[in-house]
């Protein structure tokens, strides 16, 4: 499992020009995506790393600043560009199985007492968000 968190100002994603989940406050984003043999231990890791790494402003986590998440599923974070001009995405886990993932994920961090908003497992989103730094951290739970 991977994420990619961003730290933001505000950010919101829509499906088809609605709105379907926002922060409007200093928080991350979480793009996170979904290896073929990922389980319950990666999620556990990516949730933890989430609400603890110390990458908000004066070095808190988002558990210690009160911040948001928003999480947004994203498969093509296992594109494979080593080989010829069109990813591969054989790494990536099929929907059936990485939509339940990512719905742990946001579980876990909401089970944190953390405000979770999300986009639409598989929906076509167009998301919007201000990068506080810019400040980006790639996070892999292996």
């Amino acid at each position: 499992m991977r994420a990619v968190l961003q730290r933001v100002t505000r950010a919101a994603v829509s499906v088809e020009g609605q709105v379907v989940g926002a922060i409007d406050r200093p928080g991350l984003v979480a793009l996170v995506g979904v290896a073929r043999d990922d389980g319950p231990t990666q999620v556990e890791t990516v949730v933890r790393k989430i609400a603890e790494l110390r990458i908000l402003e004066g070095e808190r986590s988002v558990e210690d600043a009160g911040a948001a998440v928003l999480v947004v599923s994203q498969f093509t974070l296992y594109g494979d560009t080593r080989k010829g001009r069109r990813p591969s995405w054989s790494h990536a886990a099929p929907g059936a199985q990485a939509e339940p993932l990512v719905d742990a994920v946001v579980e876990g961090l909401r089970a944190r007492g953390i405000e979770v908003a999300t986009g639409r497992f598989g929906a076509m989103m167009q998301v919007e968000l201000v990068n506080d730094g810019p400040f980006t951290v790639l996070v892999e739970a292996d």
